[in-house]
């Protein structure tokens, strides 16, 4: 730490952003004698109470001059770093960057990275049970969980972190032992000029990476100038590393040509689930981790909640929570390959933010799914089939389709939308789902 110590004694540093990963990176720099101030754009931040009171804050906006001041500054992911205020501090020659290039700046253990538009909560935890599964002392964090550089208060012998784009876009000196875009589809176009633009800002985590595991079922996550140094992975149902052997009595998760485990006793379900098993089995094989360890994890491992979980099963109708699923890919991975044996009663809507949904309608204009739209964006949805129904709530969609129930449906929330419009975190939107779904 000693280096460290040094390059930030005395800097003048500005951390954007309070909440849980703001106050981590008041925790470490306070620990490296820098001089802080911090600046929430919020009127109400989160974590303000927590805040040492000797420590300056300014909210409710930026401060134009703190920023000026700074010899760093800190930015939350939550703002994008072309608004134009950091762009000036950027132009007067401050330094920008983020938590998580902080950790990677004094992080001396192997870190295995994981982003994409889909997936990589379930993938990130796949690796981080597989990896204890090993008998490692493993740290995950990041986007899930607790901040990178509260990882750092402990000792461990493998990193597994989360990352978003947001995230990426201010990471300069990642170096990951194994690293992985999983899969890149519209999302956060609010924030990005256009698709490419997204795409690039995950393809940061690809960089300096020992190892790295490609979607060979998405081009886009495919680096556009392979690093040389780097050893690569694939996995897809076929023609990959890592793939989908299909026989006739069940389907093989398979690494080249042995087998992992029959489908059948894997824990988790679904298509878009098998490809999580075999990027987290890559990733895992990549830093030396053993397949028993994974076969262990992979029979064992319940997946996250509001992630395709079982909600209820009432009277032969099966409720799957699937709120997590925020963008259009997400629905789509639910929706592809799916066997409903009845009537698909699928629940959509939300802020799409600014996403296009048109690749929805070949999958749902079908006669045995109806559509239950809602909140901001439930209109332009319910526009893609001619199986529609609008409401204005999630809670008078479920009360509209309840009495139509019959054993053999499956009520499936996968909104394709943010929650925000409606309900303060998709988190609050999967619970309220599954009270709906348990009412007697």
């Amino acid at each position: 730490m000693t280096e460290q110590t040094t390059l930030y004694s005395g800097k003048n540093i500005t951390i954007i952003g309070l909440g849980k990963t703001g106050l981590s990176c008041v925790d470490y720099l306070r620990s490296q004698n820098a001089h802080l101030r911090v600046i929430d754009t919020r009127e109400s931040p989160a974590g303000k109470e927590q805040l040492a009171s000797d420590i300056p804050l300014h909210y409710g906006s930026l401060n134009q001059q703190w920023l000026l001041e700074s010899d760093i500054i800190v930015i939350s992911p939550g703002l994008a770093v072309k608004t134009p205020e950091i762009q000036a501090a950027i132009a007067a020659g401050v330094e920008v960057i983020g938590d998580i290039e902080l950790f990677c700046r004094v992080a001396d253990k192997p870190i295995i990275a994981i982003t994409g538009s889909n997936g990589k909560s379930t993938v990130t935890s796949l690796v981080y049970e597989i990896a204890k599964s090993a008998g490692l002392a493993v740290g995950m964090g990041g986007n899930i969980g607790i901040p990178a550089l509260s990882l750092l208060n402990q000792s461990f012998d493998l990193y597994v972190l989360e990352l978003s784009s947001f995230q990426l876009e201010t990471t300069y000196s990642l170096k990951a032992a194994a690293a992985t875009v999983l899969n890149v589809t519209e999302d956060h176009m609010n924030r990005y000029v256009d698709l490419e633009d997204y795409r690039q800002a995950k393809l940061r985590v690809y960089q300096n990476a020992v190892n790295i595991v490609v979607n060979n079922e998405d081009p886009l996550t495919r680096p556009d100038a392979m690093d040389t140094s780097s050893k690569v992975y694939t996995f897809a149902e076929s023609q990959a590393d890592y793939w989908l052997r299909h026989g006739e009595d069940d389907s093989y998760l398979m690494a080249g040509d042995e087998v992992i485990l029959p489908c059948g006793e894997v824990s988790l379900v679904g298509r878009h689930n098998y490809m999580n098993c075999l990027a987290a089995t890559a990733l895992s094989e990549a830093v030396g981790i053993p397949l028993a360890a994974v076969r262990h994890t992979l029979r064992h491992f319940k997946g996250l909640d509001h992630r395709f979980q079982l909600a209820a099963n009432v009277n032969g109708v099966r409720w799957i929570n699937d709120s997590k699923a925020t963008n259009v890919g997400s629905t789509v991975a639910a929706l592809s390959g799916l066997q409903v044996k009845g009537t698909l009663h699928l629940l959509l809507g939300g802020d799409g933010k600014s996403a296009d949904f048109s690749e929805l309608a070949t999958l749902i204009e079908k006669p045995n799914i109806i559509c239950y739209c809602f909140g901001r964006d439930g209109a332009q949805l319910a526009a893609l089939s001619s199986h529609s129904h609008l409401f204005e709530t999630m809670q008078q969609a479920i009360e509209f389709l309840r009495p139509h129930l019959v054993a053999g449906d499956m009520v499936l929330l996968s909104p394709a939308c943010a929650s925000l419009d409606q309900f303060p975190s998709f988190e609050k939107r999967g619970e309220e789902f599954t009270r709906l779904a348990n009412l007697k």
